[in-house]
């Protein structure tokens, strides 16, 4: 499987829209939650991130590690992993996107 990034086709998108790219790469299996426990910048080494997500098996977060790479949202930085700057706006992106969610109210059926 590819990393999605824009202007590749990704799942919903034939012409790669940089937002669908992004959903798609959001939407992976810990890809959220690697880039939660990367938002302090204390550079954890691969076993110390994988102790953080609750024991998500190696592959599946070198994977995802990989594809964050790819996509110039995280890189290993030299001690262990950390946002780039990317990482770091979309960060900031998704706490106003978790803000809004936390006050979301579904209308409810009558």
């Amino acid at each position: 499987m590819t990393t999605p990034l824009p202007g590749r086709p990704v799942r919903g998108s034939t012409t790669g829209r940089p937002i669908m790219a992004l959903l798609d790469l959001l939407g992976r299996r810990w890809t959220l939650r690697i880039l939660w426990e990367l938002r302090d910048g204390a550079k954890p080494t691969f076993r110390e991130l994988q102790q953080r997500c609750d024991g998500v098996s190696s592959s599946v977060l070198a994977t995802r590690l990989r594809e964050l790479g790819e996509a110039d949202l995280a890189d290993h930085a030299g001690d262990g992993y950390a946002l780039t700057e990317q990482g770091k706006s979309l960060f900031t992106t998704l706490v106003r996107l978790d803000a809004w969610a936390a006050d979301w109210r579904p209308r409810q059926s009558s």
